[in-house]
């Protein structure tokens, strides 16, 4: 199994874009610059959306490419020779990381903060990826798991970046759809 190091006994640990490495378990296990730490993850999971760190005991994290942050459940033995793992959980090595649609549409469902709430409207616009206006948003700025309520529930649609009094959706060109709005 290929372990942090990137290269032979003695190198400088670097992190291989085409390899995955198991995330160190804190940050005084790290041995590749700038890579996230399980702790790290978990901690802001907490701190930004309200999910229990519990809630990922039993999943494994992964790095490959640049912050590219993959989330399995259970363990792995040699990831290394396969081109993905589980699935993309979270973008880090850049100003503010960010959540990937996957991960909020199985986890945000238990987000007790930085959810914001659509209406039909909004929902739709939203889910066509069109920004827009929302001036009565009360919350922290940042990414934020935006949700419709279906069915009497409160479910998760994606990411957004809300900025400025206005939500921008970053959901994935190819995963825009254009709803009909249902009041």
């Amino acid at each position: 199994m290929s372990d942090e190091t990137g290269g032979e006994a003695g190198d400088v640990p670097t992190n291989d874009g085409q390899r995955f490495d198991r995330l160190p378990a804190t940050p005084a296990d790290r041995e590749v610059e700038g890579r996230a730490s399980r702790a790290e993850v978990l901690d802001w999971w907490e701190e930004r959306f309200g999910i229990d760190p519990e809630v990922f005991a039993e999943y494994s994290f992964w790095e490959k490419g640049a912050g590219k942050i993959w989330i399995f459940n259970g363990e792995a033995t040699d990831p290394s020779e396969v081109e993905a793992i589980g699935m993309t959980f979270l973008r880090t090595r850049q100003d503010h990381w960010k959540p990937t649609g996957r991960a909020v549409s199985r986890f945000g469902h238990l987000a007790t903060k930085n959810a914001i709430e659509l209406d039909p409207a909004q929902a739709s616009r939203f889910a066509a990826g069109d920004d827009q206006d929302l001036p009565e948003w009360d919350g922290d700025w940042g990414y934020l798991i935006a949700t419709h309520e279906v069915a009497g529930e409160s479910v998760p649609i994606g990411v957004g970046l809300y900025l400025y009094d206005e939500l921008r959706s970053v959901v994935p060109k190819g995963s825009r759809a254009d709803l009909p709005v249902v009041e």
